[in-house]
């Protein structure tokens, strides 16, 4: 009881910006009172008129309390650095609420740059994320601790954070070498950490979510400790998603083991409920196709009614996609999956300035060909766009306009 008293009088705190607007709407509704209640007098008229502007007064005076308490109360809770208007503010998470409802495949930084600019447009959003990273401070991570890899998972609830800037940023940090803990970013450890506290990955990702705000949810394509492997066309076979691509050597297939790991139930029910399902970008065979590789997930994709498009790469990746068309591309997602796996490719259009090209060809990457006849005859349909953004020297995709390129898919049903 005295627990309960005392947990009362805290809202009356001094500071924290409750009494005052209590006592406004306080005095609002005390106005009200006295303006429908009326002025004793003789003049009929000048009753009328009191009653009139009290009753006014008061009413503003209601509204204007009212709402400064609600902004007072939903300031605690949203980030500094929106705006603090309410009608915008709750106007706009509305709006968000009844976008389509979008599954994002893959991992790296390609599905983090999509989900960037989907937010924007909806909150109704799920990324499934490959688990099979096992390079960096993911990988690291992997082996000291035995859960499953907390990179990919981390970029993507940065990417749909709805958290302030500092927040994001607090979480992209990485520590510089020198230390224990180099190479390690902060929210890799603080992924981590609430594995340990909470015993279980898929809580330690949700309870992260609050944190960041999320305008959507993250979900990892299984739960299961995956490796993925890969046979060259040479015959010869590399474990670990991190040494793959660093044979330089042509991929014929890849694969996870074990080879019946089952997806996770928040995966499967998302994209069972989606009325768009988008592929990529990303690295094909080490991003993308290792969700496709669980069978349920691929299955689930195959029966969807969701619109199901495929964002093709804009270059080439070294080790992995060299020499590969559009065309290539959707060929090797097909094969590791299922025909019906997909319904449109979009693919870039836009020229590269030189001196961008200059920079990716000392690395060995070449813009992809979109060979839109290759993919029809294949029996998908084509859409060729500006889709690039070359900000910061990188030939990467356009976070909008790739979004409002998805979302223009819906208007066609």
């Amino acid at each position: 009881m005295v627990n309960r008293f005392r947990r009362i009088f805290l809202w009356l705190y001094p500071g924290i910006g409750i009494k005052r607007w209590v006592g406004l709407i306080a005095f609002g509704v005390v106005l009200l009172i006295l303006g429908s209640g009326g002025f004793p007098s003789s003049d009929f008229v000048v009753v009328k008129v009191l009653d009139s502007i009290i009753l006014v007064s008061g009413l503003v005076i209601l509204v204007l309390g009212i709402k400064r308490l609600l902004g007072s109360l939903i300031n605690a809770f949203v980030p500094s650095n929106r705006s603090s208007d309410l009608v915008d503010l709750l106007y706009q998470r509305k709006q968000l609420s009844r976008g389509p409802k979008i599954v994002t495949v893959g991992g790296g930084t390609g599905l983090a740059m999509l989900l960037s600019g989907l937010k924007e447009f909806s909150s109704n959003i799920t990324a499934i994320v490959t688990v099979a990273d096992d390079g960096g401070s993911s990988g690291r991570i992997r082996k000291q601790f035995d859960i499953l890899p907390p990179g990919d998972i981390r970029n993507c609830l940065v990417a749909l954070a709805d958290a302030s800037t500092m927040m994001r940023d607090l979480f992209q940090f990485r520590f510089e070498e020198g230390s224990e803990l180099a190479g390690h970013s902060f929210g890799n450890l603080f992924i981590t950490v609430m594995t340990r506290l909470t015993g279980d990955f898929e809580k330690a990702v949700r309870e992260t979510s609050k944190v960041l705000a999320l305008r959507g949810q993250v979900v990892p394509s299984t739960l299961e400790k995956v490796v993925l492997a890969a046979k060259y066309k040479d015959g010869s076979v590399t474990e670990g998603e991190y040494n793959i691509p660093r044979q330089q050597k042509s991929i014929a297939r890849v694969y996870l083991k074990p080879g019946a790991a089952s997806a996770s139930t928040e995966a499967v029910r998302a994209i069972r409920e989606a009325d768009v399902i988008v592929l990529g970008p990303g690295s094909l065979y080490t991003s993308i196709i290792p969700n496709l590789l669980i069978r349920e997930i691929s299955d689930a994709i195959v029966s969807s009614r969701a619109i199901k498009a495929y964002v093709c790469n804009v270059m080439t990746q070294p080790g992995e996609t060299d020499g590969y068309s559009a065309a290539a591309h959707v060929k090797q997602l097909v094969e590791h999956s299922h025909p019906r796996i997909l319904d449109y490719c979009i693919v870039n259009t836009a020229k590269i300035p030189p001196e961008i090209l200059a920079r990716y060809e000392g690395e060995h990457a070449y813009p992809v060909a979109y060979d839109r006849r290759a993919i029809q005859a294949l029996g998908y349909h084509v859409i060729e766009d500006d889709t690039v953004s070359t900000e910061g020297q990188m030939a990467r995709h356009d976070t909008l306009k790739l979004a409002k390129i998805i979302l223009s898919l819906l208007d066609e049903f």
